[in-house]
């Protein structure tokens, strides 16, 4: 009887171990399976980021051109600017100066004209400030100096 015993143990544990083996094949190639669908899938994928990559390093290389480029050309600028300055600056005060010079004496020499009456300014009181009245207003499509929009 322990012999019939043991014998049915054994079915039951070849069974068992039958069964475990059974299903971790079916697992193992599930997982094949999954890696061949993921490195078919991941290839091309790689391929398109490696190439965005080159694209993007090359439009880079151009930015970068472009910006040592517009340096270049904003110090030839400046030195311009500076040139024109020290050239043309110190003849055209020299000029300015004279022209002021000559309208002051041939100002000096007419008559001046009389200058007109100052009109008294009418002010409101806002919250213990005091503001010109021709700020706050207009009136009668004029501005405070006379003249028209």
């Amino acid at each position: 009887m322990a012999g019939i015993l043991v014998a049915v143990f054994w079915a039951i544990l070849v069974s068992f171990l039958a069964v475990v083996l059974v299903r971790l094949a079916q697992t193992l190639r599930a997982t094949t399976k999954l890696v061949a669908d993921v490195t078919e899938q991941a290839v091309p994928l790689l391929a398109d980021a490696s190439a965005t990559l080159r694209s993007a390093q090359t439009q880079l290389d151009k930015v970068d051109a472009i910006a040592s480029d517009v340096q270049e050309v904003t110090s030839n600028a400046s030195a311009l600017s500076t040139t024109v300055a020290s050239t043309f600056g110190g003849p055209l005060v020299k000029v300015a100066a004279f022209g002021y010079g000559v309208r002051q004496a041939l100002g000096r020499r007419t008559a001046p004209e009389p200058e007109p009456a100052p009109r008294p300014s009418r002010r409101t009181v806002i919250v213990g400030r005091t503001v010109p009245s021709a700020r706050s207003k207009k009136r009668n499509g004029r501005t405070s100096r006379g003249q028209k929009d």
